[in-house]
Order: structure tokens, then sequence, then C-alpha cells
């Protein structure tokens, strides 16, 4: 697994459950090190290794910690550039699920050796669709169910959401759009600040 996604991971465990109860996830993991660093390459044994460790250190099923962490994905400041990413996909949630489709080609342009699963999304009726997300990362699905919600209210959309189970070796998410403008969504500029 790229060190990005684990790197993404250990903020997401460190920010949220402290520093102490990552270092306790590794030492559990037994990798011998504390700190992914984001630009290698870790093997899926040594990454499945700190998942395991981390659902029983956490003491909470993985599906829901891997969904907290795609909420953590989109609203947490310190990974601004991946809500800025995924903000670029369209100026409505609509557009943006229209999107999802070429989200592992646009991660590829910003990390070129970053290769996320193919995604397909798939209009059942209007404001109703199934988003089929490919084998290829553990949790996957999970993960994009929280990035799913937290875009729904970073738009300011009321959005429901449900895991459908599988199609083949795919996961499949149901996704309802209630109401369009439900509340008010997060500012968003094309244009990057800087402080």
């Amino acid at each position: 697994m790229h060190g990005l996604i684990n790197r993404a991971i250990q903020a997401f465990v460190a920010s949220t459950y402290g520093e102490e109860r990552w270092v306790t996830v590794m030492d559990l993991a037994g990798l011998g090190f504390t700190e992914f660093e984001a630009m290698l390459t870790y093997t899926d044994e040594q990454s499945e290794q700190m998942l395991a460790a981390m659902e029983r250190v956490l003491e909470r099923p993985l599906p829901e910690i891997l969904e907290d962490l795609g909420t953590f994905l989109v609203s947490n400041p310190q990974v601004e550039a991946l809500r800025r990413l995924l903000r670029f996909g369209g100026v409505n949630y609509v557009e943006f699920l229209h999107s999802l489709d070429d989200l592992p080609d646009r991660a590829r342009l910003a990390v070129a050796d970053l290769h996320l699963p193919p995604l397909e999304l798939v209009e059942q009726a209007p404001g109703q669709f199934d988003l089929i997300c490919q084998p290829g990362l553990p949790g996957y699905g999970s993960v994009m169910m929280g990035v799913l919600r937290a875009m729904g209210d970073d738009y300011g959309d009321l959005v429901i959401l449900d895991h459908s189970g599988e199609k083949g070796d795919a996961e499949v998410i149901s996704i309802t759009l209630v109401e369009s403008d439900f509340a008010e969504g997060r500012a968003f500029d094309l244009g990057a600040h800087s402080l």
C-alpha cells in the first residue's frame, strides 16, 4: 500500500485518538517502526497488520473506523489538499458524484505512483445512485462512505448512504440525494490561499 495512504491513517488515529494510541497500534502491529513515510510503498502484509492492530486497540469494527477516516480526509484542515481535489469534481454534489469515475486518474496526476481502485457511478433514478467500488484497497468502500457523507455536508446537501453489499468482488454504496441546499455548505475557492 502506498505510504501516503498509511500516513493518512496515522494522521487520523493520532489526531482523533491521540499519539499514544497510535504508538500502541504500531507496537501491536510489530512492524519495528511507528511512523509511515508518505512517499514509500509498504507491503500489503504490513498494512494489514497495522489495520488489524488498529481495530484491536481502538476496540471498534474496522469498517466503522475506516468510514470515520473517510470523513476525516474531507473535513480535517490537515488534509485540505484532498478536499480541494474532490471539490474540483463539480460545483454541486451530483456533479461531484459524476466526477468520481475520474478520481483514480486525478489522484495519479497529483501522485504518479498512487493507484486507487476504479469507481463507477450508476444513476438508478433522479437523485438515486450506486457507487461501485472495485477491490484493491482494504476497506475502500468504507472509506468512500465517509468521503461521500462528508462531501454531502461540504456541499450542504442532505444525503442518505447505504452500504448495499457486493456486486461480484466490488462493494456497492447506494446514494440518495434527499435535498440539495439543505444547509449552508463550506466555502470553497478555486485558488489556494497561503497564510
